[in-house]
C-alpha cells in the first residue's frame, strides 16, 4: 500500500510531463570508475495513480541524497513516450516495460529504427491488469468486441500490452471502441460507466486500482487473461504469466495474468561511472526504495540482467559483477 509520505515524495519530487532538451550527462572524473556524474539528471516515470510516478521519485530522492547529481522526476504517459524522449535527450532515466525497451533497442513497434538505449537494471515486473464492469457481460478478451474499453494512456507500455491483447485474441481494427485513457480518467470511467473495462500494466499493487475495488468492488472484476501467453510470446518473448494474489485487492479474488519485466533505460551514451554508480545504489539503497512502494521488494541482484533483446550498459554490468561476487 501506499503511505502518505511516499505519495507527498512523488508529488514533491515530480515536475511537469515533459522534460526540458537536455544535454549528455557529464561524465565523472576518471570516466570508468564507479562513480557518479556532478549535474542535473531527470527521470521519465508515468502516470501519477501508478506504480513508475511513486518508485520514480524514491529513486530521485535516493540519488540526489547519495550522489553529487540532484535527481528530479517527471510525470509522463509511460514507456513509449519515455523512451522516445529518453533518446532524444529529454531525459536520463526511465522507466520501461520490457516489451517496449525490446521495441526500442530493435527498430520495432512505434520505433522507426533502433534506439542508442540500454538497460540499468530490471527491476521488478508489471502485471496486467483486465478489469471489466460486471454488467458489461465481458468474460474474456474475445469479448471486448463491440464494448469500450480504456487501452492506457497515448504511447504508454498499456496501450502496446492491450493492442496485443486485442490482436491476441483475434479481434481486428474497430471490433472495440478504445479509449486512450490514463489510470485516473480510466478509473473514473470505470466507476461511472462510461467505459465496460479496461487495462492496466502495473506493479502491486496499483493505488488507482485499489481505489476502484475500494470504492466499486461489486461492480466490477478481475480476468484471468492466461490463455492469451502463447499468442503472446509469438508477438514478443518477455511475456511471462503469474498470479495477481488475493491478497492484492480486497474482494477481487486471485486471476492468472500476463506479467512483463520492467527496466530502468538510459542512453548509451552515459558516462560509464556514473551508469556503475547508479546501478549500484539502486540495490544498497533498496530497502529506501521499498518504504515507497512494495514493488521494490522484487528488486533482486540475481535477476537484474535485462531480458533479450535489451543490454546492460556497461558501467551496469561492472556494477553487477562486482555485487554478484
Amino acid at each position: 500500500m501506499f503511505t502518505t509520505a511516499a505519495i507527498a515524495l512523488a508529488a514533491t519530487l515530480a515536475l511537469s510531463s515533459c522534460g526540458g532538451k537536455r544535454e549528455n550527462t557529464p561524465a565523472a572524473e576518471g570516466g570508468d570508475s564507479c562513480t557518479a556524474a556532478s549535474g542535473q539528471i531527470t527521470i521519465a516515470t508515468g502516470n501519477s495513480t501508478g506504480v513508475y510516478y511513486v518508485l520514480g521519485g524514491g529513486l530521485a530522492q535516493v540519488i540526489s541524497s547519495n550522489t553529487e547529481l540532484k535527481a528530479t522526476a517527471a510525470e509522463t504517459g509511460a514507456s513509449v513516450q519515455n523512451l522516445q524522449q529518453l533518446a532524444s535527450g529529454d531525459y536520463d532515466i526511465a522507466f520501461s516495460l520490457a516489451d517496449t525497451a525490446a521495441d526500442a533497442v530493435s527498430g520495432n513497434g512505434s520505433f522507426e529504427q533502433p534506439e542508442e538505449l540500454s538497460a540499468l537494471t530490471r527491476i521488478y515486473d508489471n502485471f496486467t491488469h483486465v478489469i471489466v464492469r460486471k454488467d458489461a457481460n465481458i468474460d474474456s478478451i474475445e469479448d471486448f468486441k463491440g464494448k469500450t474499453i480504456s487501452t492506457g494512456s497515448p504511447k504508454s507500455g498499456t496501450e502496446v500490452i492491450a493492442n496485443r491483447l486485442i490482436e491476441s485474441a483475434g479481434l481486428k481494427e474497430g471490433d472495440v471502441t478504445a479509449q486512450r485513457l490514463d489510470l485516473s480518467k480510466t478509473v473514473d470511467g470505470m466507476k461511472d460507466g462510461t467505459i465496460d473495462g479496461m487495462v492496466w500494466s502495473g506493479g502491486l499493487p496499483t493505488a488507482g486500482v485499489t481505489d476502484l475495488f475500494t470504492s466499486n468492488g461489486n461492480d466490477v472484476e478481475l480476468l484471468d487473461i492466461s490463455d492469451l501467453e502463447a499468442p503472446m510470446k509469438e508477438i514478443n518473448p518477455v511475456y511471462e504469466v503469474a498470479e495477481i494474489s488475493a491478497e492484492t485487492y480486497k474482494g477481487a479474488g486471485a486471476v492468472e495474468t500476463i506479467v512483463t519485466p520492467n527496466v530502468l533505460m538510459v542512453r548509451n551514451d552515459m558516462d560509464e561511472g556514473t551508469a556503475c554508480a547508479l546501478t549500484k545504489l539502486i540495490f544498497d539503497q533498496k530497502a529506501e526504495l521499498e518504504k515507497v512502494h512494495a514493488a521494490a521488494k522484487e528488486i533482486n541482484v540475481d535477476t537484474a540482467e535485462a531480458p533479450d533483446p535489451i543490454t546492460l550498459h556497461p558501467g551496469s554490468q561492472k556494477a553487477l559483477e562486482e555485487l554478484q561476487k
